[in-house]
């Protein structure tokens, strides 16, 4: 009889004895299960996130097109005209397309008068936008936050033209007095010069840059308060625990980290301001001297303005191509600010 403790029962070696792993049906090790590359790859990529990509995709794409479609067609519409015209149109001053045949037209003093207004707009609009952004975010209480702020948003929500009627016919007389005051302190320099004497109309740049500031404000205000809301807690109670006081925190913490989108806002309040029409039309529709803030005469607009007032010359498509040319511009002109933008925002986050 054989001994029982003598006997050895053959056990396959697992992991808990140092064994290869559990053995196959001839009794050897099988390899261990491993996933491959392409198997994790096919496991992470979902339908969704595919369709999710795929649409993101095709949407850029057709942005991209969509703006380049804009371009060939002024570019096409455009050049008709510039063919007719009789004068350069990047440095004349003239402004003639009642005969075309002889058409002579030029966008120098719409390009000045644009971007003087949408700049002095912007310079305005910017330092009081940044401190209205920091109180809500840093300094209001929570209970006044929220309405001060949808009080400032309702303001992208009034028309252009009530901007413009309130900005003629109320704003205007009641600012006259400080026009008149730089006007004969400081007429010797040709910005503040007023060459007809007739400052108290009110329909100057100086009038509407103030009111273009005020449309442009909550645009600035709404980005720059969005992007200062997203600072990181911790680099705010960090400060605050180093001994830092409340405006300390905001200049080392709050500014720098919201700066680049406090430069898009600025950016994107710029944009609105180089293509507002109507508020302009109303109130610059008697300005002209694009080197005086307050000169007058009887044919100055912005790019924007003069298109929407020579409106009834598109059923010519030549009369038209000089007004598209003029918008041509403006669209180089937008493209141009946005891509500075870009290259500041860049310059910062490097």
């Amino acid at each position: 009889m054989t001994d029982a403790s003598t006997r050895s029962t053959p056990r396959a070696s697992g992991p808990a004895d140092g064994g290869a792993g559990v053995g196959g049906p001839n009794g050897t090790p099988e390899a261990p299960i491993t996933s491959s590359p392409e198997t994790k790859n096919k496991a992470v990529t979902r339908p969704g996130d595919r369709i999710f990509g795929s649409f993101a995709s095709g949407s850029a794409v057709f942005v991209t097109l969509l703006v380049a479609a804009v371009g060939i067609f002024l570019i096409w519409r455009a050049v008709p005209a510039l063919q007719r015209n009789e004068v350069n149109f990047l440095t004349s001053r003239v402004w003639d397309t009642v005969d075309i045949d002889a058409m002579a037209f030029g966008v120098l003093d719409l390009f000045i008068t644009t971007v003087k207004v949408s700049v002095f707009a912007l310079v305005l609009a910017m330092p009081i936008a940044l401190g209205i952004a920091i109180f809500l975010t840093e300094y209001a209480p929570k209970r006044l936050a929220g309405p001060l702020a949808y009080v400032i948003d309702l303001l992208a929500a009034v028309p252009s033209i009530v901007y413009g009627l309130w900005g003629l016919l109320v704003f205007a007389p009641a600012v006259a007095p400080a026009a008149v005051w730089l006007n004969e302190h400081l007429g010797w320099i040709p910005f503040f010069a007023d060459g007809t004497g007739s400052i108290r109309g009110g329909g100057t740049v100086f009038t509407a840059g103030i009111v273009l500031a005020v449309m442009i404000l909550p645009v600035i205000t709404a980005v720059t308060r969005e992007v200062f809301a997203q600072t990181p807690k911790a680099h705010v109670e960090a400060a605050l625990a180093l001994g830092a006081t409340r405006w300390e925190v905001v200049r080392t913490t709050v500014i720098p980290f919201g700066k680049s989108g406090y430069i898009s806002g600025s950016m994107l309040g710029l944009g609105r301001a180089l293509g507002e029409t109507m508020a302009l039309y109303m109130i610059l529709r008697t300005t002209s001297a694009p080197a005086s803030w307050f000169g007058l005469n009887d044919s100055g607009a912005t790019i924007a303005s003069k298109i929407a007032l020579g409106y009834a010359e598109f059923n010519n498509d030549i009369q038209a191509g000089a007004y598209i040319a003029a918008g041509l511009v403006l669209f180089v002109l937008t493209f141009v600010v946005n891509a500075a933008a870009r290259a500041v925002i860049s310059g910062k986050r490097d």
